[in-house]
């Protein structure tokens, strides 16, 4: 029972971190219309800011303070130089445009940083663990970053759900021509929505850097996973990317401990039996 109690923990962490990340994505994919295949180097790019910015800030919920609005400035800077330019093209160009970018993404950190792992410390007040039964601990750390990922989550329902941005945000993800017609700047909205998702991606590499660490293509499993989680989700819904990376994060822990010839298969079961049953995902339209 406490193998079964820490994995549950461990899958909701995980859960929790790709929700941060796949949110991003299924607001870039459902709202933009934009196949971001960049989206996974956001993450890394948070990953080695926190790397970057730890040492001179003191930990890394200083870095997570600067690195989250350094991510956002970050998005719109990319969404003004190259994504703007891809609204009325083809998903060929979006896909191709945005795998250079991941080229491009990859040469900068290996100059930078290199091409060896880097471990980034664990804030010393959080190093210890609590103890939740008998024969059971677990990291304060990790608590701490299920915790965050929370708060997080629910910033961004708040945002959505009660704020006239999130109106303008569904709105757009229903009828982008109607909100044009009432005199909303689209342009404006969608670069917000771009760059949200990049904080976001950024800021689930940041506080996940001192349990996974630092290192050359990180970015392209969450990528991976991100677009596992929004199909299943179904695509745009905030509600659907939620329960999904819950159900993946659960599916992977529980798979590497009860069936560990097949783990790595087991995220990729999930989204096959939801297409089978619901090929629009779970909260997705048809």
């Amino acid at each position: 029972m406490d193998l079964v109690l820490i994995q549950i923990l461990n899958g909701l962490q995980y859960g929790l971190l790709i929700f941060l990340a796949a949110s991003g994505l299924t607001l870039v994919f459902g709202i933009l219309g934009i196949i971001n295949l960049s989206h996974g180097s956001f993450y890394m790019l948070g990953a080695y800011a926190a790397l970057t910015l730890t040492e001179p800030l003191g930990d890394v919920f200083r870095a997570l303070a600067v690195g989250i609005p350094l991510a956002f400035l970050f998005g719109l800077a990319i969404e003004w130089l190259f994504i703007r330019h891809l609204y009325k093209r083809d998903h060929l160009q979006q896909v191709l445009l945005t795998f250079a970018m991941i080229l491009i993404f990859n040469e900068v950190q290996q100059t930078i940083w290199g091409s060896h792992p880097h471990s980034i410390p664990t804030p010393p007040y959080l190093t210890a663990s609590i103890r939740l039964t008998e024969t059971l601990s677990y990291p304060v750390y990790r608590l701490v970053l299920t915790a965050i990922c929370v708060a997080l989550a629910l910033a961004m329902v708040i945002v959505v759900q009660y704020t006239r941005v999130g109106r303008l945000i569904r709105a757009a993800e229903s009828n982008r021509e109607m909100v044009e017609t009432l005199g909303f700047d689209s342009e404006l909205l969608f670069r917000f929505v771009f760059a949200t998702g990049v904080a976001l991606a950024a800021a689930a590499g940041i506080i996940a850097a001192p349990v996974e660490s630092a290192y050359p293509g990180i970015g392209d499993k969450v990528l991976i996973i991100s677009f596992v989680v929004v199909v299943i989700g179904g695509i745009g819904s905030i509600r659907g990317a939620f329960v999904g990376a819950l159900l993946i994060g659960l599916a992977d822990a529980m798979g590497k401990v009860f069936l560990p010839s097949l783990a790595s298969v087991m995220i990729y079961a999930v989204m096959a039996l939801v297409l089978v049953l619901r090929p629009a995902g779970l909260f997705g339209r048809a």
